[in-house]
């Protein structure tokens, strides 16, 4: 069943967030059934920078090569405000397409930009991004690939004016309807009662964030087609990185830290190295079948 297909039963679809192909292996031996490639995630690490538009279409084009070549999980892709103008938003989308996202994600944010729950944004206008949008669409091979316009105007103009500007987004020929950052469950619920009827609708979960943590079925009761978690993998890894490191510095030893860490053998089982060895020498030594 394709995303699009999906989108249409009931129930809300969780998809956790990754940064690379081994947390999306992992995210979906877990049996999600989206995957959810973050452009802060990216940054977080493979930068060690934050959420402010520092990586670049081409950085996040490899990672949804690498994530695709290990799994074939429907993948939303997180395109930052495309890189640019609309003519930049097209070649994102035929080269994220190409790289395998299932769902692209463009936002109404100036350039440079920065984490839809970090302060002082700016928005381009209403009638640009859905220019945006439209290109969007007309430049996508497959229908089956989704297109999400997020707005970040709850922070900037406000709640009215962001339901308009989905609204618009949605004319424009929007797929899914992404309104970021709403500062309340009335909020949350205020953009489901206004834009529910249109197309399904995504909710971000950011810990620490603006808006209120929910779980998947709150936000799927409320209407919510999509909850996304994009940061909480970050997040995780690195506090268990930061003891790792402060562990191993004052103990000179990983002996008091070994309980919270896969050995040398689980790992390679986790990653599915047994198979891909045997794999590897069902090639080796080939020969021809006589009389084939």
């Amino acid at each position: 069943m394709s995303l699009k297909q999906r989108l249409t039963k009931s129930g809300p679809v969780v998809a956790p967030g990754i940064y690379d192909a081994l947390t999306a292996s992992i995210a979906a031996a877990a049996g999600f059934e989206a995957l959810y490639l973050s452009g802060a995630a990216i940054a977080y690490t493979r930068l060690g920078r934050s959420d402010i538009g520092l990586v670049s279409m081409n950085e996040v084009a490899d990672v949804i090569t690498l994530v695709r070549d290990r799994v074939s999980t429907p993948l939303i892709v997180d395109a930052d405000n495309g890189y640019g103008n609309a003519l930049n938003v097209q070649r994102t989308v035929r080269l994220f397409e190409r790289a395998g996202a299932t769902a692209i994600q463009l936002e109404d944010q100036t350039l440079p930009k920065r984490c839809g729950h970090l302060q002082d944004k700016s928005l381009i206008s209403a009638g640009e991004m859905a220019g945006k949008v439209k290109a969007a669409v007309d430049a996508r091979v497959s229908a089956d690939t989704l297109i999400v316009a997020r707005t970040d105007a709850v922070a900037v103009e406000g709640l009215e004016s962001a339901l308009e500007r989905a609204h618009l987004y949605a004319e424009a020929g929007a797929d899914v309807l992404f309104v970021e950052a709403p500062r309340s469950k009335e909020q949350l619920t205020a953009v489901t009662r206004a834009l529910g009827g249109t197309l399904p609708l995504l909710a971000n979960m950011v810990e620490g964030g603006d808006t209120p943590l929910a779980s998947a079925d709150e936000l799927g009761n409320l209407g919510f087609k999509i909850v996304i978690f994009p940061g909480g993998i970050v997040r995780a890894l690195a506090r268990t990185a930061q003891d790792y490191y402060g562990s191993l510095k004052a103990n000179g030893t990983n002996d008091p830290f070994k309980e919270r860490m896969f050995d040398f053998n689980a790992l390679n089982a986790l990653i599915g190295t047994p198979e891909l060895l045997a794999l590897g020498r069902t090639y080796e030594d080939f020969k021809k079948e006589p009389g084939a």
